[in-house]
């Protein structure tokens, strides 16, 4: 059979796999209504897709009198010979009676009970199985899997048995794993468990992968533990190599089709700048990072890169040599941040260098008079203004440049697609990007999430920078921890006190932070010591005056919500205490710590907590305390709370993972993610004959379907 002959058959076979869960043998209206509210099962895909959590061994048939008493599952066979009721606190049990050639047990249900009698044979050999309990001298089995001993001798028979991912609804309402297992075994009955190939016959052969239908039957009926371990690998390299291949593909077409500026020429700005002016010497890691910048630059394609660096490693000064680049070339750079404070920071920083090579810089917020909003739109669009910095004010319609060249975006998280977007428009042929984060992502996410930017990482800090020391303390440590704040403050330090917000619960937490704040004033009382307070009720002009009166070292305290995670530099603050440390996340943890450090002297982190904790909040104190690398730090984050939920909801769609685990299937990721690019290096279009098979089974999978736009 012929490549396309064999495209034919998987459209065929696709199109079958689209049915509706309704019409498969054994569910039915009421029973797919459950499968599509509780699972989200609506086609005959959608079930074979729902891969087992777990296997039992159900190779081993037990006698009464031969079980322990522990809370093994276990599988006997024999009959059920009575029920009686028992009256308990709320309502009554229905309790079997089960005997075999050894001795009897009882089976009890605590829900169904009318069900159960209509529907259980008395004195007809079944197999039960579940976990046995002991109990006033009896084994009883609560809630088992019953099967009749004929039907269980007929059925596919397999010596692991599937166990699905269920719900309580599902148990309730009679959806039982033996239920689900029946299910499945007509779809494969249905389909002759018969499924399309996915992958070329070349990948098949050089990684010796099962075909599709081994490793698609083999997953739901294992035969052995080897054969599931060779049908989970075939299944999850497939499932990460779609997702690197669509990362790589978009890659690709953005270079081919995005044409971009060529900055030809490193100029008067740029030389001046590195020969003259630079603050200090750059890390290897800079000097890295702006090569990769700089060849991006220097090509015919638009820069679409990533830059990652963790606080206080110098993206900024990276950032601003980028632009200085464009101006060298005739072009006009921004820099877009999240926050009013943030950009202001940005601005401070960047003003002091501009002036130095009279470069013209201006600062646009939401704060910006009308008279300074008519300045700047003027010469942006007259081309007088070289930077522009400012918040999410710069994608207004009204800001208009001449000829915008680069554009930045600092902590890219926080804006949405559609916003970064705007920025593409902001000239006739889109501007160069370079997006920056210092929420270090972990490399296995950032290949599943990121996979279509170009990645920089300034992975070394600063020379001279001393690393901060990290300590966790119990509430019971309050007045020490005081004493040290005062101690430091005596000498010339300032100190941040940060408090949790929680949106769910912001009454608390204001509550929280008065109270914190109306302590802090009796240990700390006036005029000896002056104390600010920042929180997310307060008015922007309120919020700015307090912080200004911080960074001047006005007032030695600040006291504040998580606002300042991004954007105050005050090289003074040499002691960041969090309270309630155990109710943030360790992002925010690393994030909130990095606000000190930034001067010569030490400085410290000191973790507030009570005694109760769980283990996660345990894990995540001890890896602040253990260690300051970002990236140790996202790793471990990344196993506590998955990629959902640091990734946020904007990104979920690329990692809707069935089978594959990005933490635990980190090297079969990194194999998907060569082999893609292999294929995509030599045939970019997938239009050799070899590949056909994987075109067609991409345009099946892909939501992106206006790629294909580009592709032959």
């Amino acid at each position: 059979m012929n490549t396309l002959e064999k495209s034919d058959n998987f459209e065929r076979m696709s199109t079958n796999l689209q049915t509706p869960i309704d019409y498969l043998k054994g569910v039915g209206p009421n029973r797919a209504e459950l499968l599509r509210s509780e699972l989200g099962i609506h086609t005959y895909q959608d079930l074979i897709n729902l891969f087992p959590n777990r296997y039992l061994d159900r190779t081993k048939y037990y006698k009464i009198k031969d079980l322990q008493r522990n809370s093994a599952e276990i599988q006997i066979v024999g009959k059920i010979t009575g029920f009686k009721e028992v009256a308990q606190k709320r309502g009554k049990r229905l309790v079997g009676t089960f005997e075999d050639d050894t001795g009897r047990m009882e089976l009890v249900w605590f829900r169904g009970q009318k069900w159960i009698r209509d529907s259980i044979k008395i004195n007809t050999p079944y197999v039960i199985f579940g976990k046995i309990n002991w109990f006033n001298g009896v084994f009883s089995l609560p809630h088992p899997d019953l099967e009749l001993l004929n039907e269980h001798e007929q059925n596919l028979r397999s010596s692991m048995q599937a166990i699905y991912p269920s719900t309580e609804k599902l148990s309730n309402k009679g959806i039982t794993n033996r239920v689900m297992t029946k299910i499945m075994q007509s779809l494969f009955i249905e389909t002759k468990g018969r499924f399309e190939e996915t992958l070329s016959e070349n990948l098949i052969s050089e990684l010796k992968l099962l075909s599709k239908s081994e490793a698609l039957f083999n997953i739901h009926f294992p035969k052995n533990q080897e054969l599931l371990a060779r049908s989970e690998f075939r299944l999850k390299f497939e499932e990460l190599f779609y997702i690197q291949l669509q990362l790589i593909l978009k890659n690709l077409i953005h270079k081919s089709k995005i044409k971009g500026f060529p900055f030809e020429s490193v100029g008067k700005y740029f030389n001046t700048f590195y020969n003259d002016h630079l603050p200090f010497d750059l890390t290897n890691a800079q000097k890295r990072v702006l090569k990769e910048i700089r060849k991006d630059l220097g090509s015919n394609a638009q820069m679409n890169r990533l830059l990652q660096g963790d606080v206080g490693s110098g993206k900024t000064i990276v950032a601003f040599m980028s632009m200085i680049m464009a101006l060298d070339n005739g072009f006009q750079a921004c820099l877009m941040a999240p926050t009013e404070i943030l950009s202001v920071q940005h601005y401070q920083g960047l003003h002091e260098l501009c002036n130095k090579l009279n470069i013209s810089i201006s600062l646009l917020t939401g704060s910006s008079t009308t008279l300074e909003r008519r300045k700047i739109h003027e010469s942006l669009e007259n081309g007088n203004l070289q930077i522009l910095i400012g918040t999410h004010a710069l994608l207004e319609d009204k800001v208009k440049f001449k000829n915008l060249g680069l554009a930045i975006i600092d902590e890219q998280h926080r804006f949405g697609v559609a916003q970064r977007s705007k920025l593409w428009k902001k000239n006739t042929s889109p501007p160069h990007i370079l997006v920056m984060t210092a929420t270090p992502i972990p490399r296995t996410l950032a290949m599943s999430v990121y996979g279509d930017l170009d990645i920089s990482i300034i992975d070394e800090l600063p020379p001279g920078r001393q690393a901060i020391k990290t300590v966790h303390r119990y509430d019971k440590n309050r007045l020490k921890v005081l004493r040290f704040i005062r101690d430091e403050i005596d000498k010339g330090r300032q100190v941040y006190i940060v408090y949790p917000l929680i949106q769910e619960s912001e009454k608390l937490d204001y509550k929280d932070l008065m109270d914190g704040y109306e302590s802090i004033v009796r240990e700390f009382p006036m005029p000896t010591y002056q104390i600010s307070i920042v929180h997310g009720k307060m008015k922007p002009a309120d919020k700015d005056y307090e912080m200004q009166r911080f960074v001047k070292g006005e007032t030695q305290i600040m006291v504040a919500t998580t606002v300042i995670e991004v954007g105050v530099n005050v090289p003074n603050a040499s002691v960041m205490i969090i309270e309630s440390a155990e109710r943030f996340g360790l992002s925010q943890l690393h994030q909130l710590r990095g606000r000190v450090g930034r001067g010569a002297e030490q400085s410290y982190c000191i973790l507030m907590t009570g005694h109760k904790l769980s283990q996660d909040s345990k894990v995540r104190l001890e890896t602040m305390t253990r260690t300051s690398d970002g990236f140790e730090i996202a790793e471990v984050d990344l196993r506590l709370r998955g990629p959902g939920d640091i990734m946020g909801t904007q990104q979920s769609g690329i990692l809707n993972l069935k089978i594959a685990n990005i933490i635990k299937d980190k090297d079969i990721l990194q194999s998907a993610r060569f082999y893609a690019k292999r294929i995509l290096n030599a045939d970019p279009s997938l239009a050799l004959n070899e590949n056909k098979i994987i075109l067609y089974t991409y345009r099946q999978l892909s939501k992106y379907k206006n790629i294909w736009n580009y592709i032959s």
